[in-house]
């Protein structure tokens, strides 16, 4: 169980406010990467008493909507008068628990950015914050900041096998002896892997394979796959075997390579096949 108690008084803050162009923007300024308020502060955020905060509060436990050990948390404070006190404070899944239920115009303006939020999370399969990413924390901040988190991501994204292979097809597709072929489109692909894979590993892709997979070895030697179990769909990719140095090296390889090539279709500049092999 985590210990109940605070080592010192939080300073963190949740912000909501109307931007410029009437969206509703919600910041978080976080403190050693959470936030915790105290009730007299969740009142404070969405404008109701002490008792109605206390209710939904109350009633998100009672529903099992959250378990009370791991969003509340003490502070021990000595008063003025020289009594010790504790005081309670709940961390960020409870704040937003309370948004959802609390019928005030704060509230009200919370859930239009929660479904703002969400909208465009199940529409496209992301949300940005770009005022945040584009500002981010100097100095000696406590304000965490995942730009790095973020950029590595995409990068693993934009090199999965799916992804090159489409962007390969419309690459190959510009070159001046390009004729259809999903065959030839396979074959290019495997070349333009092997050639990936061999730049970061000194192996093809076949030949990562041969010298790692392994039935001695848990998971036969991979160190990621999709899903609970190994399928055999698993051991014969190649990037399955590979560390995380490894991958991480063959993200940056592909992106480049990808820059490299768009780039050089937007300039127009006449490509063969045998320029890419």
């Amino acid at each position: 169980m985590e210990d109940k108690y605070l080592t010192q008084s939080p300073a963190g803050e949740f912000i909501m406010f109307a931007s410029g162009d009437g969206k509703v923007r919600v910041e978080c300024r976080f403190e050693s990467n959470t936030l915790w308020l105290s009730q007299g502060m969740i009142c404070e955020l969405y404008g109701k008493a002490k008792a109605t905060i206390s209710e939904h509060i109350k009633n998100i436990f009672a529903d099992g909507e959250l378990e009370e050990n791991s969003v509340v948390r003490f502070y021990r404070t000595t008063a003025s008068d020289g009594k010790n006190y504790q005081i309670q404070y709940f961390s960020l899944p409870l704040i937003l628990a309370v948004g959802y239920r609390v019928r005030s115009p704060r509230g009200t303006q919370f859930r239009q950015w929660a479904t703002q939020t969400l909208q465009e999370y199940l529409i496209k399969g992301f949300v940005m914050d770009d005022e945040r990413l584009k500002n981010p924390p100097v100095g000696s901040s406590a304000v965490p900041d995942y730009f790095d988190e973020m950029l590595e991501r995409i990068r693993d994204i934009r090199a999965s096998e799916r992804r090159v292979y489409l962007r390969v097809r419309e690459i190959f597709a510009l070159a001046a002896d390009y004729q259809p072929s999903l065959k030839e489109t396979t074959q290019f692909f495997q070349t333009i892997q092997n050639k990936l894979h061999f730049a970061c590993t000194g192996y093809t892709a076949a030949e990562l394979i041969h010298q790692r997979a392994d039935a001695c070895q848990p998971h036969m030697g991979l160190t990621s796959y999709k899903g609970e179990e190994v399928r055999k769909c698993d051991v014969t990719v190649a990037k399955n075997y590979l560390t995380q140095d490894e991958v991480s090296e063959l993200n940056r390889v592909v992106n480049m390579w990808l820059d490299f090539a768009e780039d050089q279709a937007r300039r127009r500049q006449q490509v063969f096949l045998r320029d890419w092999q």
